[in-house]
């Protein structure tokens, strides 16, 4: 009798891995916060006049706003809100996930390779997209190099660069969130009165900047990709 297999036992030896669940709750907080405030912004008398108060409708307004800003600064083109959903949507998730590891007990799931690989791949299939999108076919004339002359040398050299990159940014975050996460379990492990504030406040501050390296390095590659000048 041929014996069935449960998709639970392919992903996980028949339980739900721990970096699938954090995802799930991570992807379900967002969606949610994201529904509310559409729907705050949607029941204002006029949508153009902010909040005099901290609600979600501003919150998200101020999160997008910074989000768009920092876009226009780092891309420097007027096509630059196109990949702002994207970019701020990859943002977003990655804080929120580093963020969910704050929770004592808990995991955060970026410190996770699955996911981080997964993420990078995405960024990797984004900007090859974006590449073909802005330069047509002649986006395959950038892995040529400078000089038609170098082509030989110069196309697995590109070539190896574009595919070690998602690698590179998932290795870069599951890294450095599981080392954080780990110094942060060690010391706050220690004592239990003032000294955790501390490195919780430390840990807060490499949640922000390694979401935004992640997402600083994906614009760097969108933009290198939408250039014929690398």
């Amino acid at each position: 009798m041929q014996k069935t297999v449960s998709f639970l036992e392919l992903i996980g030896g028949g339980r739900i891995p721990e970096v699938l669940v954090g995802t799930w709750i991570v992807m379900a907080l967002l969606l949610v916060f994201g529904y509310l405030a559409r729907a705050t912004l949607a029941a204002a008398a006029d949508p153009t006049i902010p909040d005099e108060s901290i609600t979600l409708r501003s919150v998200a307004e101020v999160m997008v706003e910074w989000v768009d800003g920092f876009v226009a600064g780092v891309m420097d083109s007027h096509h630059y809100r196109e990949l702002v959903p994207f970019l701020g949507s990859l943002f977003v998730f990655i804080l929120a996930s580093n963020f969910f590891g704050l929770i004592p007990g808990i995991e955060p799931p970026t410190s996770f390779s699955d996911l981080t690989f997964a993420l990078g791949t995405i960024c990797f299939f984004y900007f090859v997209y974006q590449g073909f999108r802005r330069n047509g076919i002649s986006y395959l004339r950038s892995f040529l190099g400078p000089l038609l002359v170098l082509s030989p040398i110069m196309l697995p050299i590109e070539v190896a660069d574009n595919l070690f990159r998602p690698f590179s940014l998932g290795l870069r975050l599951a890294a450095n969130m599981f080392a954080d996460h780990q110094v942060l379990h060690l010391f706050t492990g220690l004592t239990y009165l003032i000294v955790p504030l501390a490195f919780y406040a430390l840990a807060s501050i490499v949640c922000v900047i390694q979401a935004l390296i992640f997402m600083v390095l994906t614009m760097s590659y969108v933009k290198l990709a939408q250039s014929h000048e690398h």
